[in-house]
């Protein structure tokens, strides 16, 4: 068989600075040796295919820590307002969806963001005239909230004596009656009407969103939700296992099963047995679903967020609004415990301090009880966590889920959360490098549909605090930027130990698998303020090249720099 030789520019093995003059060698798959370039000929057999990298730097494959790659395929298949830069252009796109496809009886899909709507939050009578006598259900792009036209409203039966559920609430008009956004739990007020995503079209969305993200350079990832379907979408999780029996599923994949909030403790057992049974397909190791995906807590720009202290009103007075704790506290340490001693990952996703500190409450409970496991667990988001409870990351292994896309300045963030916080709390936004001084392990992910899902937009903010361009100088100061390597490692080797997954991926090392990706320029050699000008040329799965930009019949489109929660 060939052998593979990668020769001609600096090589990131997945931690520390890029090794220069080496080659790395592929052989069946996987990496055989890495040598000085003078001695490949001592390793490479007689058969060689070279890949001159030209200076461009070989890095290990991205792997996204937290993606809803099923929900963001079916909605590219769907009415997709992610394209949108305003209110007019999301209702335009609905009407134009609307015109192209007469026969569909509802309108469902997703992508507009918040930003675009006064107090972030759009009506219904903007879908009403755009979709006439249509219900139209479509989910914002962190997915924390859905705009309803007036039909689909009446078909759910909701009007102004409807109460806001427990864990949501509704935008309402001056008598009362659904304005057209419903935040949260209140979404769910639709379930019994919205139509469920048909297991074809949930199976095309993996495919479509493989199609999407393997030019990214992301060769896998912890998909955040599958075991439940939510907000119309049927469970990923079929499509996953049929695509592993059709040899259609590139990518390497651990699945989060979705922790129903309303369930209780006898959700781990069920559990532990889907880990079983999908661990016996094959082929092995392709899909895992060891992980168990629990909401704590909301997203900021609507106050949901479970913040310490209250969020202030327009005017800068305090409310009595801490946001909301999706679970009970004591009950969450209960369920940690529980799913730790069984084995389970725990993946929390946890934007508001109060949140992060109740998930790590509930880490160092299950300590207490369990001793110290393999568990990996890790908490995403983490939009703001209070300074004491930095530590307490490493302390108690808890790995910080890093979705670096979101830590700049830009409209969602200054005009429908930051005003909204307590003084001093712009300066905890996302302390990315306050985790690194403390020493946590990282990991990163994207939150794709919510927000782009190409790790080099992701990691030039990481590295800046600020999108290309940008007027406004680095969110929460310039000591919370990471260094471009500590941003390479959380998406590569970072993502990878998550995942249970490093013995043989996020790394260059003889032994592990050829899942690589080819960067040009070399970051490494570019000024900060330029990392976004890199772009993958190549992605390599398992030793074959799954992706080459020169081949690619279109250009890529501009990097997509927005951020949503």
């Amino acid at each position: 068989m060939t052998d593979i030789v990668f020769h001609g520019g600096p090589v990131f093995t997945g931690a520390g600075d890029p090794l220069h003059g080496q080659a790395v060698v592929i052989r069946d798959g996987r990496i055989v040796a890495i040598v000085p370039e003078a001695e490949i000929a001592t390793v490479a057999g007689a058969d060689v295919e070279r890949v001159d990298l030209h200076g461009a730097l070989l890095s290990p494959g991205f792997q996204d820590a937290h993606i809803h790659a099923v929900g963001g395929g079916v909605e590219l298949l769907q009415c997709n307002l992610s394209e949108a830069g305003s209110a007019d252009e999301a209702v335009a796109l609905v009407r134009a969806y609307a015109q192209a496809h007469p026969d569909e009886e509802w309108i469902l899909g997703g992508g507009w963001s918040m930003d675009h709507f006064p107090g972030g939050a759009p009506v219904r009578t903007l879908l009403d005239e755009a979709a006439p006598g249509r219900p139209v259900l479509l989910q914002s792009r962190d997915h924390h909230s859905t705009w309803a036209s007036s039909v689909a409203i009446q078909r759910a039966g909701v009007d102004a004596s409807t109460a806001d559920p427990a864990d949501g609430r509704i935008e309402r008009e001056s008598d009362g009656y659904p304005a057209g956004t419903f935040h949260e739990g209140a979404g769910d007020l639709f379930d019994g009407i919205r139509p469920k995503t048909d297991a074809e079209l949930a199976y095309r969305g993996l495919l479509r969103a493989q199609d999407e993200l393997i030019p990214l350079g992301i060769t896998g990832w912890q998909d955040a939700m599958v075991g439940q379907g939510t907000a119309g979408l049927a469970d990923p999780l079929p499509a996953y296992e049929r695509a592993l029996a059709e040899g259609t599923l590139q990518v390497h994949v651990t699945g989060a099963q979705w922790w129903v909030r309303s369930g209780g403790i006898e959700q781990v057992e069920h559990m532990v047995a889907e880990r079983e049974r999908i661990a016996a397909l094959q082929p092995a190791g392709r899909l895992d679903v060891g992980t168990t995906k629990i909401m704590v807590d909301g997203v900021a720009e609507n106050q949901t967020a479970a913040m310490l202290t209250p969020y202030r009103d327009g005017h800068g007075h305090d409310t009595h609004n801490h946001g909301l704790s999706f679970i009970d506290p004591a009950k969450l340490r209960e369920y940690v415990t529980a799913l730790d001693a069984a084995g389970m990952q725990v993946h929390m996703h946890a934007l508001g301090d109060r949140a992060v500190r109740e998930g790590l409450d509930a880490l160092e409970a299950a300590r207490a009880t369990n001793g110290v496991t393999d568990g990996r667990h890790h908490l995403a988001h983490l939009q703001v966590i209070a300074e004491e409870d930095v530590p307490r990351f490493a302390e108690l292994d808890a790995v910080a889920n890093l979705q670096a896309l979101w830590a700049t300045h830009e409209d969602q963030l200054d005009e429908l959360t930051l005003p909204f916080l307590q003084e001093g709390l712009v300066e905890r936004q996302y302390p990315f490098g306050d985790l690194v001084r403390a020493g946590a392990r990282l990991a990163a992910g994207s939150d794709w549909p919510v927000s782009s899902a190409a790790p080099l937009d992701a990691i030039h903010i990481a590295v800046n605090r600020a999108y290309p361009g940008s007027e406004q100088g680095p969110l929460g100061g310039a000591h919370q930027c990471l260094d471009l390597a500590t941003a390479l490692a959380a998406y590569t080797s970072g993502t990878a130990w998550v995942n249970h997954r490093d013995h043989d991926t996020g790394s260059i090392r003889e032994g592990y698998l050829a899942d690589l990706v080819v960067i040009s320029p070399d970051p490494f050699g570019l000024p900060a303020s330029e990392l976004h000008t890199a772009q993958v040329e190549q992605t390599w799965i398992g030793g074959h090249r799954v992706h080459d930009r020169s081949t690619t019949a279109s250009a890529p489109a501009a990097p997509d720099m927005s951020r949503e929660s």
